[in-house]
């Protein structure tokens, strides 16, 4: 049997739980930064093949906002985590207070920075949940932004796509603005790329065991 159909719904649940706990730790950061009651959750955890994931963000050509980290230790990965365009300018405009469109590039060294400390605390808050629950050091880099073509972003580092394993993790996000009369969600994804050989090491330390 493949490693990859040993992983039952039981242990999607698992990592959805996980992202869930993560959801939580972001929340109250971004509550705090934006001075607003902010609700985030993962409605949805899958695994995709690398084709599908880059069809879930719109397609290869399809430009978004990214935040991108390599994440080194016991399991090393590639973790991106993309938003859609107008989703981006409103939460970059609530943390800066500046008036910022990613689409007409209007925006500054400001909204960039920002863009990367939300995706570093949505990052964060999932890797430390993730790594806290399977007892796996992880350790991620400084995030890098990227307004970019979804294929430009993810092909971001890597001489060739051979460096990917066959699967991607895929944790859905959606953010919602609490105590509003309208409330607008906010859905991203994050997308965790495990090396090869760092896959079986993640479910591993989730219970799915290899055939002797």
């Amino acid at each position: 049997m493949n490693f990859i159909d040993k992983i039952s719904s039981t242990h999607l649940d698992i990592l959805k739980e996980i992202g869930n706990i993560g959801a939580g730790h972001a929340a109250t950061a971004l509550s705090i930064i934006l001075n607003k009651k902010i609700e985030m959750r993962v409605p949805n955890v899958r695994i995709v093949t690398f084709d599908e994931m880059i069809e879930m963000a719109g397609g290869a050509e399809n430009v978004v906002a990214s935040v991108y980290l390599r994440i080194e230790g016991d399991a090393p990965s590639h973790m991106f985590f993309v938003l859609p365009l107008e989703q981006t300018n409103k939460y970059i405009q609530q943390m800066t207070g500046e008036n910022v469109s990613f689409e007409t590039l209007s925006y500054d060294d400001l909204a960039l920075s920002a863009l990367k400390e939300l995706g570093n605390i949505l990052a964060g808050s999932y890797l430390t949940s993730l790594s806290d629950f399977t007892r796996l050091h992880l350790y991620p880099s400084v995030p890098a932004t990227s307004i970019d073509m979804v294929g430009a972003i993810i092909s971001y580092g890597f001489i060739e796509l051979s460096q990917f394993s066959d699967y991607v993790i895929v944790i859905d996000t959606a953010l919602n603005e609490t105590n509003v009369e309208t409330v607008e969600q906010v859905d991203g994804h994050f997308f965790l790329l495990p090396d090869p050989h760092s896959f079986e090491i993640i479910f591993q330390a989730l219970g799915v065991t290899l055939d002797e």
